[in-house]
């Protein structure tokens, strides 16, 4: 399995969850959910390129 894939698919369902969030009465604790999502997609995107 190609190195930086899991962090990826780990950050889409994270962020996904945050921004189901969104919605919610907890707005800053759906913000902080998704932002951390988004890092692991970045932080994984960038394992994948790096180790082609």
């Amino acid at each position: 399995m190609r190195e930086g894939l899991i962090p990826a698919v780990l950050g889409t369902v994270v962020s996904a969850s945050g921004a189901a969030l969104l919605g919610s009465k907890y707005k800053l604790a759906a913000t902080g959910i998704l932002g951390f999502g988004i890092a692991h997609i970045v932080l994984g995107a960038i394992d994948l390129v790096e180790h082609r």
